[in-house]
């Protein structure tokens, strides 16, 4: 039986998965959404796992959102679900590199805004179709004006009509525009600069920047919490000895 979700190799310090349904435009069903979600919270409590590279198998798509024959049939989601909504929510402490290698539509586009940054093929289309089905944007899309402006928010969850990568990339939805076949090169090459930096500093980093606009309240007394223990943390101490001995630090994440 075909694994719904690959969890590749660690490239050094970066794990890479893979949605794995090609046949099928890589949609969501309830195994896939249940393996992913495990998979995410198992790179997150590795220490040797410093940054997740997200993809999908073929050409064809990222992932064309939910597989609607599943949804159809009534299938159940097990407790995967609940673990990959954790991403969604962008409280997933371990960063994660969308790698778009294809369209992305509906729940395979709320993936991608539940990434902390995407690399994007320069084929792929984006879109939020679900009132085109009766539906609504429920992984986060509906959330997508925290990142651009309202009205062109309200544009592509009213309307369900897609976007390119370049409008994309002029929104800020995806932060680097690429050829089809050099998606995952870039996004590992993203993901080695993010993973380069100290782990304790990059975990509180992506909490504040993702809560400041949402919660600034929130994230000033976050700020509050972390300062202290980032400061005299052991990798505050490596990160400016190595500065001053002009090699790479040693990171302890601690």
């Amino acid at each position: 039986m075909t694994e719904p979700v690959l969890v590749e190799e660690r490239r050094d310090t970066t794990l890479v998965l893979r949605l794995n349904r090609p046949d099928a435009r890589n949609a969501l069903t309830p195994e896939l959404i249940d393996a992913l979600g495990r998979a995410l919270v198992a790179a997150e409590a590795d220490p040797q796992t410093r940054a997740v590279v997200l993809t999908g198998t073929g050409d064809r798509a990222f992932c064309a959102g939910m597989d609607l024959a599943s949804f159809a049939s009534g299938e159940k989601l097990g407790d995967g679900g609940a673990r990959l909504m954790r991403f969604l929510r962008g409280d997933i402490t371990v960063p994660v590199v969308g790698a778009a290698n294809a369209t992305a539509v509906a729940g395979g586009f709320e993936l991608l805004l539940g990434c902390d940054v995407v690399v994007a093929s320069s084929a792929a289309r984006f879109a939020l179709p679900e009132v085109k089905r009766g539906l609504i944007a429920s992984g986060g899309g509906t959330f997508v004006s925290t990142r651009i402006p309202l009205a062109v928010a309200l544009e592509l969850a009213l309307t369900g009509d897609p976007i390119d990568a370049e409008r994309a990339y002029a929104l800020g939805l995806v932060n680097q525009v690429v050829a089809p076949d050099a998606v995952l090169d870039a996004a590992l090459a993203l993901a080695a600069r993010i993973a380069a930096n100290g782990p304790l500093a990059v975990q509180a980093t992506k909490e504040l920047v993702r809560t400041a606009p949402t919660d600034a309240a929130r994230a000033w007394a976050r700020l509050g919490e972390w300062q202290p223990r980032i400061f005299s943390s052991d990798d505050a101490k490596e990160g400016a000895t190595a500065f001053l001995e002009k090699r790479d630090p040693v990171w302890r994440g601690s």
